[in-house]
């Protein structure tokens, strides 16, 4: 898997390659916490070159989702016990910081299936993505 970061305005965008399981999810976890460490507050992922995210891929989207939600996390290697926080009250925040671009198929199966499509916007295409963080 590969991660870079791309700047767009204010919003910082993660262009991930590749599969997002078991190996890589803490790539994303430690990518998305470095780049908010350095100042980033609106993230973009750009899940157009992600062909499959497992559970463990999930945990990271939301992992993602809480720093930059304003969350620490304890322990970025803790897997699902963070997975089941998910917590509509206390990641309301999360949905304003962090959107999702360009999904494949089956990750936005995947997302429907667990019921995350709900708790992350989502886009097609990089212009209206970065809009809809506002200014």
């Amino acid at each position: 898997m590969q991660i870079t970061l791309s700047k767009h305005g204010k919003v910082t965008v993660m262009h991930i390659l590749g599969d997002v399981d078991s190996s890589t999810y803490t790539d994303v976890i430690r990518k998305a916490q470095e780049a908010f460490d350095d100042g980033a507050r609106d993230l973009l992922l750009d899940l157009e070159k992600v062909p499959y995210v497992s559970s463990a891929g999930l945990m990271a989207l939301h992992s993602v989702a809480r720093i930059y939600a304003g969350h620490s996390l304890s322990n970025p290697d803790g897997g699902r016990p963070t997975f089941r926080a998910i917590n509509p009250k206390d990641d309301s925040g999360a949905r304003e910081h962090v959107k999702l671009l360009a999904l494949q198929p089956a990750v936005s199966q995947v997302l429907e299936v667990v019921g995350l499509s709900l708790f992350f916007e989502t886009y097609t295409d990089l212009e209206n993505a970065v809009k809809s963080f506002g200014s």
